[in-house]
């Protein structure tokens, strides 16, 4: 593989020990070669995706028994916002700990975490802007 391909359409440089693969024109994501799976660019641009996963990501994947290309980039979004959250305030991330406030959903084949009905919403309305005091 060059370089270039290395980087992959949108410039990612992901470490040839991982012999990562793009496309090609006219490939899909049912493409990949057998032993390969499917990342979509969406969970880099839209997710803040990174590799390798946190350990945390890990076990909720485990927990919920489903692939990390089964999730959609908004579920995404919310397990790492939910664990910088509690990073932040050095509290453990967990998997009982995040059940508390989002339930697992599946829509169109992809899995998310939309916000559990009991859990107590802390923030209901948000700021439209932060102003300088």
């Amino acid at each position: 593989m060059t370089e270039e391909e290395n980087q992959g359409e949108e410039g990612f440089r992901f470490p040839p020990e991982w012999d990562a693969r793009y496309p090609g024109q006219n490939q899909t994501a049912t493409d990949a070669p057998p032993g390969y799976i499917t990342i979509f660019e969406d969970f880099f641009l839209q997710g803040n995706f990174r590799l390798p996963v946190t350990e945390f990501m890990a076990h909720i994947l485990h927990y919920y028994g489903f692939h990390i290309s089964q999730m959609s980039p908004p579920g995404m979004v919310r397990v790492q916002h939910f664990e910088f959250l509690c990073q932040s305030h050095d509290i453990e991330p967990t998997v009982e700990r995040v059940r508390v406030f989002y339930q697992l959903i599946r829509n169109m084949g992809f899995y998310s975490f939309g916000n559990r009905a009991s859990a107590k919403k802390i923030l209901l309305n948000p700021p439209k802007r932060v102003v300088d005091t």
